[in-house]
């Protein structure tokens, strides 16, 4: 971590509020946060649990990566990129990017620039859990 990018890969609960905390600075007039949670259905399936995994080193290095391009393409002054990674039930938070900027454009453009370059790039994995079954999803890169 550094003053102006938190990046975290865990196996541990994330802490929204340890997000906020980071990028608070008296220069923002605006916050950006993103939390996705497991939902308890897809395509008409009932949702057990989630089992995330990553190519660890290569995922950090990439959500590294994110943080300073939004950086540098967006006028904010903190972001936080944390990810957990093992079981999730429904409910859990798998993902939590928070942004801080002077103005609010920037904080939900550099947002949503952070999740989907993350869902795009990032070797983390997803594996949903059905009553019936399992299947891999988000198996790119």
């Amino acid at each position: 971590m550094n003053e102006t990018i938190s990046i975290l890969l865990t196996e541990k609960r994330l802490n929204l509020q340890a997000c906020f905390d980071f990028v608070k600075d008296p220069s923002c007039g605006g916050m950006a946060f993103f939390v996705g949670t497991v939902r308890n259905t897809t395509q008409k399936k009932e949702v057990k649990f989630l089992d995330f995994s990553a190519y660890e080193a290569m995922a950090v290095k990439e959500m590294q990566k994110i943080a300073e391009q939004a950086l540098a393409k967006f006028t904010i002054k903190k972001i936080a990129i944390h990810h957990a990674k093992g079981l999730l039930k429904i409910g859990d938070i798998p993902v939590i990017i928070v942004v801080s900027s002077p103005h609010r454009k920037d904080a939900f453009d550099a947002c949503q620039f952070a999740i989907d370059t993350l869902k795009e790039n990032v070797p983390i994995w997803k594996k949903e859990h059905f009553s019936d079954g399992e299947v891999w999803v988000n198996a790119h890169p």
